[in-house]
């Protein structure tokens, strides 16, 4: 009987799961190791943030998904990998070993210690839903009130949680007057069309936030009654480094292009975990067009077969939720936004992230 190891609930082992689930190898032991067994989709996250889902809507069941693929799935987190040793440790103090090893753990953001106010890092999504939903409680209880929100990065991930989250508290306590402000060394969503980049500027705008670019985050200058949102760029999980995997100088998982860890044939890596050369921008869409490749993969390696080549995409759509009924959408040089436009990009996104999941449903005794 083959171990396969699979680390994480990301989307690409949720594809993993449904590929065999669909088409079994005989002979073969999977087993999932996730912090919980629901894994939000992280396209659907600033709709999370804003109210407009709740959490259970915007996740993958990695139990019934398990189930359906005749998998074991393991609640823990990973402390570290022995690469040498072909083990997995855990929080628990149990390890587990493999034949083959996949990794699909995403990317983590570690705050600065002792920054003042409240934090919520946008990273990892599992921690991000627990200190969420505390500080909503607090709120809704009448708790110190916050008065200001301060996103401390100028990527997607800042933008749409600062006006998700400026939103959710302004609804929740509709008459304390609620500032907002992002601040980024560099600029306003680098990545995003021109177009599109000023489509979020006047959103941001139209929310009374205060845009500071080119300007590094001065943790002197919070006031107090602040909540920092942390959302930086993407940082590697500390125990990556001291795998015994070959890691790059940010400390992800370097993999060929057969999605495998260099000189480590029976570990594969995929998502914000892994490093593609030249780097990929850390976005769910690679994890998503990995999945299928890395399925694929996983089968060949089982059985000794030939494995796929993963291809990059050029270039890739951006779908932007503004949090007031509105998106805009980018790619390459082209966008698509405006009052009567952005609603419809909203619809357009809202089908396509509720589509994705519906791929993952498991129906009742499935």
């Amino acid at each position: 009987m083959k171990k396969l190891l699979l680390i994480g609930a990301g989307h690409a082992h949720a594809q993993v799961l449904a590929a065999f689930a669909q088409a079994p190898v005989p002979g073969v032991q999977i087993t999932v190791v996730s912090p919980s067994a629901l894994a939000p989709y992280s396209g659907m996250v600033p709709g999370w943030l804003a109210g407009t889902y709740a959490f259970e809507d915007i996740c993958i069941d990695f139990a019934a998904l398990a189930r359906a693929a005749g998998a074991r799935l393991v609640i823990d987190e990973v402390q570290a990998v022995d690469a040498a040793a072909r083990t997995v440790h855990l929080a628990s103090g149990a390890g587990l070993g493999w034949d083959l090893l996949s990794l699909n753990v995403g990317s983590t953001l570690l705050p600065p210690q002792g920054l003042p106010g409240q934090v919520l890092s946008l990273r990892p999504l599992g921690r991000l839903r627990a200190a969420w939903d505390e500080l909503l409680a607090s709120q809704a209880r009448g708790g110190a009130p916050i008065t200001r929100v301060l996103a401390v990065g100028g990527g997607a991930a800042g933008v749409e949680a600062l006006l998700a989250v400026l939103a959710r508290l302004r609804a929740l306590r509709p008459g304390l007057a609620i500032a907002g402000e992002l601040v980024t060394r560099g600029e306003l969503l680098p990545a995003l069309a021109p177009g599109a980049v000023r489509a979020a500027r006047a959103a941001l705008q139209r929310a009374g936030v205060e845009i500071r670019t080119g300007t590094d985050f001065d943790a002197q200058r919070v006031p107090a009654g602040s909540l920092l949102l942390w959302a930086t760029g993407a940082q590697a999980h500390a125990w990556q480094r001291g795998s015994g995997l070959a890691v790059s100088e940010r400390g992800f998982f370097q993999v060929n292009r057969q999605l495998q860890s260099l000189h480590h044939p029976d570990v594969f890596a995929v998502g914000d975990c892994a490093e593609w050369s030249p780097p990929l921008p850390k976005a769910g869409v690679f994890a998503v067009r990995m999945g299928p490749v890395l399925a694929t993969n996983l089968r060949a390696a089982l059985s000794d077969a030939p494995l796929r080549d993963y291809t990059p995409q050029h270039g890739f759509l951006v779908l932007l939720a503004t949090a007031d009924g509105h998106a805009l959408a980018s790619r390459g040089r082209w966008s698509l936004h405006g009052r009567w436009l952005g609603r419809w990009v909203w619809r357009w996104k809202d089908h396509i992230d509720r589509s994705f999941l519906a791929r993952f449903q498991v129906p009742p005794g499935g």
